[in-house]
């Protein structure tokens, strides 16, 4: 008979045995790969934020402003540069901006704000800032209207939770409330009639300006009301403005959330007496991966002319970047000791069935078969035995990982602010399928061949008497 026929018989034999074997290989990457999911969807989450919302993955600026963000180290923006960067085959639109900072005044309250000078329409292939328009809003009356609405008892107890806060979408406002779908049908319509919130943008020439919900709440401003802003314009000159509040956005990183102005592009330009400057080109494009990135500043750098030079945000947020690789390498810290935990689970089991089949081997052995047929089957068990384990953990992960992507883990109450304090968005989201799916496979894989090495070599040196007196 076939060996790898006769291991596949010798599994079912003993099949409590078998799945005990196979458990404790599936447990190892279930675990693993939740465990590893969890934690990269959570960087990839917080990277996402920040560049999404702020920086983009490429930008074309002076070679001095990164380090000291000044109007002075603004640049012309001219046809022949846009051409320039337009001509790269991955770039879909060049995004325009002035940013810079000032002093954000309403009545007495006053702080001290990034002011992000943004072309309203080029912008929403970059940032969307109208797709983090406010669109619905607890506050204290509406939620006074809310407590008297037929709504179930149990998400009315837990209303003012949540007073203060704001949502860009039904879907996050359900999902941050914890607002079930069989519930959704009866709820949602009640609270998108009563927390509607009437928002508004602006366009290119318009004296208004778009803020942070965050930072409207410190101001205790809100649409129609006029914010102040003072600052330091082009070559010294004195900033100062009065602007309409157009509108409020809710940005996912709370730290930019608590400081963010948004001004028409040209407002800015004039508000600062910076005329036909830019402090950064922003670029849109269509494939965001490393290697791509790479190409681009490589294939674009030469053609830009100094004093001005390409960066990737990989450099614009290298303090972020270090900070999640210190973490990383914590988790991964964490995902050794369950390795080790993992191949000590594997390994006894091994030994365990090992000791089980002492007689059966001294049979098979004294009846004539020999030993490296005999190691190479039970070989060969264990490769069914890991295929079976890591087959079944993969699957069992999967649909764990596909619902925590698409409904990722919400903070609320005091776990929510810490998050915000840190400067982060309260959200745990799982990673779908990537590379890390192979690498936790391959290392559960490379734990049970070395766990085969036990029995093989027991195999090899078995004394005939010994074994049959087991």
């Amino acid at each position: 008979m076939k060996s790898y026929k006769m291991s596949w018989r010798n599994l079912w034999r003993n099949k409590r045995r078998t799945l005990i074997t196979v458990g404790s290989v599936f447990f190892a990457v279930f675990f693993a790969l939740i465990m590893r999911s969890l934690q990269l969807g959570t960087y990839d989450h917080m990277f996402r934020n920040v560049i999404e919302s702020y920086t983009g993955y490429l930008q074309i600026q002076h070679e001095d402003f990164w380090d000291n963000k000044i109007i002075d180290n603004a640049f012309s923006y001219t046809p022949a540069l846009e051409e320039t960067v337009l001509s790269d085959k991955n770039v879909s639109a060049a995004v325009p901006r002035f940013e810079s900072f000032a002093l954000a005044s309403s009545g007495a309250l006053t702080k001290g704000v990034l002011v992000m000078g943004i072309d309203p329409e080029k912008e929403t292939l970059l940032s969307n800032v109208k797709g983090k328009l406010v669109k619905f809003k607890l506050n204290e009356e509406n939620i006074e209207s809310l407590k008297k609405s037929d709504i179930p008892e149990k998400y009315r107890e837990n209303l003012d939770l949540y007073k203060g806060k704001s949502f860009v979408s039904s879907s996050s406002m359900m999902i941050e409330m914890g607002i079930s779908v069989k519930d959704s049908a009866s709820i949602m319509p009640v609270l998108r009639e009563l927390s509607y919130f009437k928002n508004g943008y602006f366009k290119m020439g318009e004296n208004s300006a778009l803020i942070g919900d965050k930072m409207a709440a410190f101001l205790k401003v809100g649409l129609g009301d006029t914010l102040v802003l003072i600052g330091q314009g082009y070559h010294g000159t004195t900033a100062a403005g009065k602007f309409r509040i157009a509108g409020i956005v809710k940005i996912p990183a709370p730290d930019l959330d608590n400081k963010i102005v948004y001004l028409p592009v040209d407002i800015s330009r004039e508000f600062y007496n910076a005329p036909g400057m830019l402090t950064s080109l922003v670029l849109s494009i269509r494939k965001n991966d490393d290697s791509e990135i790479i190409r681009m500043i490589a294939a674009l750098g030469p053609k830009i002319e100094p004093p001005l030079r390409v960066l990737g945000w990989r450099e614009m947020n290298e303090l972020m970047i270090n900070q999640m690789d210190a973490d990383s390498k914590s988790g991964m810290i964490m995902i050794l000791i369950l390795y080790m935990v993992i191949a000590f689970g594997i390994f006894g089991t091994v030994l365990m069935m090992t000791a089980e089949r002492r007689r059966e081997f001294g049979v098979l052995v004294a009846v004539g078969m020999q030993k490296t047929k005999l190691a190479t089957v039970v070989a060969i068990e264990m490769f069914y035995i890991g295929l079976l384990g890591i087959a079944s953990g993969i699957a069992a992960a999967l649909p764990v990982i596909f619902y925590g992507y698409s409904h990722p883990i919400r903070f609320t109450g005091e776990m929510a602010s810490m998050y915000e304090d840190y400067g982060m968005e309260p959200v745990m989201p799982f990673l779908p399928v990537d590379w890390y799916f192979l690498w936790q496979s391959a290392v559960v894989a490379i734990i049970v061949l070395i766990a085969v090495i036990y029995p093989v070599r027991k195999i090899s040196k078995i004394q005939i008497v010994n074994s049959l007196k087991a």
